[in-house]
């Protein structure tokens, strides 16, 4: 999970910027481990082919962020198995780990992610300052 807190007054004041900027990131982070992930038109999130590998859900009030996205690493994929995951019929769920086909670092994700959103946003990222990460496994 990434909960990136901006104030896009010092940014941009577009929601949709936001968004597709937040996508970017981790469509970069997919290209350092070798995954073509991407969007789709009208589905937020990050997908490789028909499959989410990232949902987004962001919350802004006063041009200031909050919420972010859910990025399936190490995902347990049984539990979207009796879902309709976003509410979008005929798509599915991934992991990195299930594209890799084994198990990933969590600490290279997170440097991966941080260092993308620092190039994204045009901010310099300081290692161990707000970063928290939660695993489950």
């Amino acid at each position: 999970m990434g909960y990136p807190i901006f104030d896009l007054t010092k940014h941009r004041r577009d929601i949709s910027w936001y968004m597709r900027s937040l996508e970017e990131v981790i469509i970069r982070v997919a290209a350092d481990f070798g995954i073509d992930a991407g969007r789709v038109q009208g589905a937020p999130g990050v997908w490789v082919g028909n499959q989410k590998l990232v949902a987004m859900g962001v919350h802004v009030s006063r041009w200031v962020t909050s919420h972010g996205f859910a990025f399936n690493v190490s995902t347990d994929l049984r539990y979207f198995e009796n879902i309709v995951p976003c509410g979008l019929a005929g798509r599915g769920v991934t992991s990195l780990e299930k594209l890799l086909g084994g198990p990933v670092e969590m600490e290279a994700v997170i440097e991966r992610v941080a260092g993308h959103i620092g190039e994204v946003f045009n901010r310099e990222m300081q290692p161990g300052r707000q970063l928290t990460v939660e695993s489950r496994r």
